[in-house]
């Protein structure tokens, strides 16, 4: 999956899954341009992909707002003078609001985070793949949100499910383009954000996962690399959930019946 000579751009690259992905596209041979808001996290992570040998240029932008869209597009074709891969991760999750306590405000911060920032990227990096003739590939980042609820979370659902359905529509205008969209849905994947919680916490989540485990940035960094490479140069329109099999499941393991001493002894021993 080497995508040597490809210019990429991921948003929401500072931190946690972003980060995770820019450096595996890095790695496997891409020019990186990485954006999210703050610059100075920004930073220390491009000074990591360096580190590591890779080619990267941190943009601060906002995804959500149009200005600043058109500039990272504009700095990348100035930079290195084309685009083949993009991946739109940035997104605002929290803080959490009951429908019934749902203000306008958080309705449209998150609209707005969530999916007006895909429209943003994808309509701007469809055209100027369109103009060079580029066959290239557009992959949203999800989450099994799209697929099943969190509660007090309707806003940030709403938007991974219309993420997931945009992309299949934008899949078909763009097929007779060669240019691919598909989405990748995390699930429970351990980042900065719950370094918190200890050990005791990223065990507890993983309890929930059949898998047995967390996932983490480069289990999704991976899928992504997958389906931005000619390896999947046949595959659009589609969703590729990195979850460790939690939507395979009708119930999470806590609430039934306890397994057996004797399976538990076998999974002691792997």
């Amino acid at each position: 999956m080497r995508l040597d000579g490809k210019v990429a751009v991921v948003t929401g690259a500072s931190r946690g899954i972003g980060r995770g992905i820019a450096a595996r596209l890095a790695q496997q041979g891409a020019m990186v341009a990485i954006t999210a808001r703050g610059a100075d996290a920004l930073q220390a992570a491009a000074r990591g992909i360096e580190a590591a040998g890779g080619a990267v240029l941190p943009i601060p932008a906002d995804a959500g707002v149009k200005a600043d869209v058109e500039a990272v597009f504009k700095q990348v074709l100035d930079t290195w003078g084309r685009l083949d891969i993009v991946v739109n991760n940035a997104a605002w999750a929290s803080p959490q609001a009951h429908i019934l306590e749902m203000d306008e405000d958080h309705w449209d911060t998150v609209i707005r985070a969530n999916l007006k920032s895909i429209y943003l990227h994808c309509h701007r990096a469809a055209n100027i793949m369109v103009d060079h003739g580029t066959r290239g590939s557009i992959v949203n980042i999800s989450s099994f949100a799209a697929a099943r609820a969190h509660r007090y979370m309707a806003a940030y659902d709403a938007t991974k499910g219309g993420m997931e359905a945009m992309t299949r529509t934008m899949a078909l205008d763009l097929g007779p383009f060669g240019i691919r969209l598909n989405v990748v849905g995390p699930g429970a994947i351990h980042t900065e954000e719950y370094d918190a919680a200890g050990e005791e916490g990223r065990l507890r989540r993983g309890q929930t996962v059949p898998l047995g485990r967390v996932g983490y940035p480069e289990d999704v960094a991976g899928a992504v690399a997958f389906l931005a490479s000619d390896d999947a140069s046949y595959i659009t329109g589609q969703v590729l959930y990195v979850d460790g099999g939690v939507l395979a499941q009708l119930r999470s393991p806590q609430v039934d019946a306890p397994l057996p001493e004797s399976v538990k002894r076998r999974l002691r021993a792997t």
